[in-house]
């Protein structure tokens, strides 16, 4: 049973019972509570770590700019993104 009540309470709910009786409700969650950490949480224990991370990202980004072969506009954004990725373990 899905009941949808958007208009009062801006979230949804199921319901089911399993096969032993019991009892089970689900709510759909619409807005995040404020304070939440980002996902994707970028920290640095010195600054030795940054300058790593700034050189591993222009090596990576010449690598990238030779693939395209032009000049990047936006590589502060890229530099960003790739440390990002980078701490978060992402390739």
């Amino acid at each position: 049973m899905i009941f949808r009540r958007r208009d009062l309470i801006a979230s949804s709910f199921a319901s089911f019972s399993d096969p032993d009786g019991n009892g089970w409700v689900f709510q759909e969650v619409t807005t995040r509570l404020p304070g939440r950490v980002e996902m994707f949480e970028t920290t640095f224990a010195s600054s030795m770590d940054p300058a790593g991370a700034l050189r591993r990202a222009a090596a990576a980004h010449g690598e990238h700019e030779k693939l395209t072969g032009k000049h990047d506009e936006n590589w502060p954004d890229w530099y960003a993104e790739f440390i990002v990725r980078e701490q978060a373990a992402l390739k």
